[in-house]
């Protein structure tokens, strides 16, 4: 079992309680079996138990942990801690994961059993990767190749390679990647281990689908699909069902990728597959927007996002079950290491009665011990208490900061684009006033005598106001516009495809409720003129009489696009 080759996808919680207990004597009898040559079986099981009840799971694994510290039996002491920390693993626990990994790893050093040890690096890796340390993940993926390469053992070298090729794809290395994926799909041929080929196959297309090679990626994801399929795999099917949609979608086939996309979401809804479930909600999300279908993207984005609040908050009673279980289970060692510690007081205060003159300092000594050890024992259960509390109060006091901090950082930005948008607003109004004046200053000149300079007067006094249609600062103002307005403009254009740049301008100065002498002098037109534009602009728009053209350009929506287009202002 590699951890890299599969997704990270979780079942869903069976509708009947029945279930539970078939899933729970299923792995008991697996863990009773004591056959070294079925631990990736009970591995498997301890893992399916996992993913679905934590608490159950830790609770039996726990039990034969103890018998196998009892009996001495090294090797089972240290596969069952490595599934412990295979358990905490899926709970997103991975400090504590990589501790008993680590306790196991140490066993397996000392047993020399070099399959096992492999075998631990790999899971040992996956934790390490998960936990943003890739270079320690990389370091114990090596140690594992190194052995499986040294014995020869196709099975361990395809999901060795197939673990290795996965980081140096997220590492955006895709020529490394294709070729550790490549390696891994020689070896589990040779091993023919049609399970993790399939996720092999389904790796390779995801690298043909990062660098845009869809006909590639495709290809891969079928051939996955086969395979998945042959193997009755029906929770990977949905996954690779799912990656298909993407690459229809990304191909702007997007009736053929919505259709993927659907498939996915009722082969999830069937198996109660709550995180395909969601990717498959987002994913035709993403398809309706770009098939320019606002009201049905917003449906499954929504709905999309419903989920993921609902396998939050299960994940969440799962970890606080599976927490609760671990200080009940610390509690009752407690208990266990009392009693044994009152079965050795009786057996002194039996002795003692024999010589109770002898002893009876001693067993005032014992009584006073006794009492002692019982306080020590109930501040240490409420010291467990407070610090589960504590660090729940810290998780929901972190997770309100951050989305205060969120909405504070949005404010600013919008705060900060308005002041950019009303000051390049106000520069172009001084600089055209200085262009009016001047064009005044210039047009009294003209009309003076002196006819042997009219003629570069009257050519300064066009490239004046041909200065007013084509300043730069325009630029400026229409980038600072629609990132204060997302998306207006392109709304506008679409239900009013006949308006000019010039209408567009005078819109967005309407937009920023500028008065009608302001917008003369940044149009560089005449408050008559600009009366004409606003009559033409009614017309364009069909604004009935006694409309405001000001209050429908105020309330006009400004809706968002998949892709946007540039207006010139």
């Amino acid at each position: 079992m590699c951890l890299l080759l599969m997704s990270e996808r979780q079942p869903g919680r069976p509708r009947f309680f029945a279930s539970l207990i078939r899933s729970c004597f299923w792995l008991l009898a697996l863990l009773l079996s004591g056959q070294t040559h079925c631990l990736s079986q009970r591995l498997s099981a301890t893992e399916q138990l996992a993913r679905q009840y934590p608490d159950s799971a830790y609770r039996l694994i726990k039990i034969k942990l103890d018998e196998a510290i009892a009996a001495n039996s090294k090797l089972q002491e240290g596969d069952y801690l490595q599934q412990i920390g295979l358990l905490f693993f899926h709970q997103g626990s991975y400090a504590q994961s990589i501790d008993f990994l680590l306790q196991a790893q140490k066993i397996f050093v000392q047993a020399k059993d070099g399959n096992r040890l492999a075998r631990n690096r790999n899971e040992l890796g996956t934790v390490y990767y998960y936990n943003e340390q890739a270079d320690k993940a990389l370091a114990q993926f090596n140690e594992a190749l190194a052995f499986y390469r040294q014995h020869r053992m196709a099975h361990g070298l395809a999901q060795t390679y197939a673990n290795i090729g996965h980081i140096y794809e997220k590492r955006q290395a895709t020529k490394l990647a294709y070729r550790y994926q490549k390696l891994a799909l020689t070896y589990s041929r040779t091993a023919t281990d049609t399970i993790s080929l399939t996720k092999i196959y389904e790796n390779l297309g995801s690298i043909f689908e990062d660098e845009a090679r869809y006909d590639s990626a495709r290809y891969y994801y079928e051939y996955a699909l086969d395979l998945a399929r042959k193997t009755h795999d029906e929770i990977g099917q949905i996954e690779i069902v799912n990656n298909l949609g993407d690459v229809f979608r990304k191909t702007n086939n997007y009736q053929r990728g919505l259709e993927f996309s659907q498939q996915a979401r009722q082969m999830a809804e069937q198996k109660g597959e709550l995180y395909q479930l969601s990717a498959a909600l987002r994913d035709i999300a993403k398809t309706y927007r770009l098939m320019n279908r606002p009201d049905s993207a917003y449906e499954y984005i929504e709905r999309s996002r419903n989920l993921t609040n609902d396998i939050y908050a299960r994940e969440n009673n799962r970890q606080i079950a599976l927490l609760q279980t671990l200080y009940e289970v610390e509690r009752k060692d407690s208990e266990i290491t009392q009693l044994n510690a009152q079965k050795q007081i009786d057996a002194l205060i039996i002795g003692g009665t024999v010589v109770v003159l002898v002893l009876i300092g001693v067993l005032g000594a014992v009584i006073i011990s006794r009492q002692r050890l019982k306080i020590q024992n109930e501040r240490a259960i409420n010291q467990q208490n407070q610090e589960i509390f504590r660090t729940q109060h810290e998780l929901i006091q972190a997770e309100l900061k951050n989305k205060q901090l969120e909405e504070e950082n949005l404010k600013s930005q919008l705060e900060l684009k308005s002041k950019e948008l009303t000051a390049h607003t106000l520069q172009i109004i001084q600089k055209n006033q200085v262009l009016e004046e001047l064009k005044e200053d210039l047009n009294a000149i003209l009309k003076d005598d002196k006819r042997d300079q009219k003629k570069q007067l009257r050519q300064l006094a066009q490239k004046i106001v041909l200065s007013f249609n084509q300043d730069k600062y325009w630029d400026d103002f229409r980038n600072i516009f629609d990132q204060v307005h997302p998306y207006f403009f392109n709304r506008l254009t679409q239900q009013f495809p006949d308006l000019t740049a010039t209408d567009l301008r005078l819109i967005a100065l309407l937009k920023m409720n500028i008065t009608s002498t302001d917008i003369a002098t940044l149009l560089g037109i005449s408050s008559d003129s600009l009366r004409v534009a606003r009559y033409r602009l009614r017309k364009k728009i069909g604004l009935a009489e006694g409309e405001s053209l000001s209050a429908f350009i105020q309330r006009f929506p400004a809706q968002t696009q998949t892709t946007p287009e540039t207006h010139e202002v």
